[in-house]
């Protein structure tokens, strides 16, 4: 029997494919499916490491598999595997929706007196008006499934992480050629308008549907002829951008995502691939 917060068999069958192979030499390991249920539900819950039920095994068990597959980058190329069997079947839209979300950092996420020094920066902690938050900067493709994301403060501009998040797009083929990396189109709202990033997507070859800000409108009308062209904006295009709000909304279902308890970016990071993991299963 399946308890709730666990693996369905169904989600079990493709992630045992992806598992890195436990090797000959040495103890056998734990069971993967037991250790990945425990994590699961670990983060779908928000608890703490230590009150994970006994059912899973040792909770040192559970965190020390999670930090050395997060460290070694196993859960990103698991995401990366899934994707690349979707795209392999014509299952990926590249309309891509961009877009950012607060995420309350706990007290517990920052070392003491580590928000004062400069590696508050390198773990993605930063001060905004709520207090110290995490910023997710995500892009997803038509149907609300991520297809990369970066870090940041909370307290960073959201037009400064376009490039990186774009540069996490990086969907593997099944077969020889390079990773796919290049949407059809893109879709963002204002707080992506900007000379810069339009100059960034036209470069790339990357149609865009992004609205110009009142004040960027009325500052081209300003300057009359030398002002250009108002860029393409498709309204049909834009109500689509939806599904990356949608997308958030199901990550932020994991209580374990929509506070961040972990206190290194590498741990967090891992939390909100392995819930990506799930949403493209």
């Amino acid at each position: 029997m399946v308890r709730r917060h666990e693996l369905s068999d169904a989600e079990w069958a493709v992630l045992s494919r992806l598992l890195p192979s436990s090797g000959t030499a040495g103890r056998p390991r734990s069971d993967d499916r037991l250790v990945l249920n425990g994590i699961v539900w670990k983060l779908r819950t928000g608890s703490a490491w230590r009150d994970v039920p006994e059912r899973y095994g040792s909770w040192q068990t559970l965190y020390t598999r999670f930090r050395r597959w997060a460290l070694d980058g196993t859960f990103s190329r698991m995401l990366r595997a899934v994707q690349a069997e979707k795209d392999a079947a014509g299952d990926i839209d590249w309309l891509v929706s961009v877009d950012s979300t607060i995420v309350r950092a706990h007290q517990h996420a920052a070392a003491k007196g580590a928000v004062d020094r400069d590696e508050a920066g390198d773990h993605a902690l930063g001060r905004s008006r709520g207090g110290l938050s995490t910023k997710v900067h995500l892009a997803c493709d038509g149907r609300g499934r991520p297809l990369g994301f970066v870090l940041s403060g909370g307290n960073a501009n959201d037009c400064t992480r376009l490039e990186k998040v774009m540069d996490s797009i990086s969907v593997p083929r099944v077969g020889p050629g390079r990773p796919r990396s290049r949407p059809d189109r893109v879709v963002a709202d204002k707080g992506y308008s900007s000379r810069k990033i339009r100059a960034y997507l036209r470069r790339r070859g990357i149609p865009h549907t992004i609205p110009e800000r009142a004040d960027q409108i009325l500052g081209r009308l300003n300057r009359g002829t030398r002002g250009g062209r108002p860029p393409g904006f498709d309204r049909c295009i834009y109500r689509r951008r939806n599904v990356v709000e949608r997308c958030f909304n199901r990550l932020k279902q994991w209580r374990g995502l929509a506070t961040r308890y972990d206190k290194t970016r590498e741990s967090y990071q891992a939390a909100v691939t392995i819930a990506s993991i799930l949403l493209w299963i």
